[in-house]
């Protein structure tokens, strides 16, 4: 979590500044921040948002059956990994 603070300039751009600066409730709050909201990257925000406006728009000119979803215009994205019953299921 420190090294997420730093990297986007959240109590100093090094971890030691960040451990200098913040108090440990404020790091908990960010966490828990980061927990409910995700990642403090803006890069990877923008990434997100661009590829749900992308893929509405691509959505409104095909067919439901052909519908794409966000994540496969998000190329920094990780896969969605599949649950056991959604396994069991297929």
């Amino acid at each position: 979590m420190l090294y997420e603070l730093a990297l986007n300039g959240i109590g100093g751009n090094t971890i030691h500044q960040v451990k200098s600066n913040l108090t440990m409730l404020e790091i908990n709050q960010w966490s828990e921040y980061r927990s409910r909201r995700g990642s403090l990257n803006t890069a990877r925000r923008f990434e997100q948002t661009a590829a749900s406006m992308m893929a509405i728009h691509m959505n409104s000119q095909r067919q439901q059956a052909d519908w794409i979803e966000p994540l496969e215009l998000m190329p920094h994205e990780d896969d969605i990994e599949i649950g056991f019953e959604a396994q069991i299921d297929d």
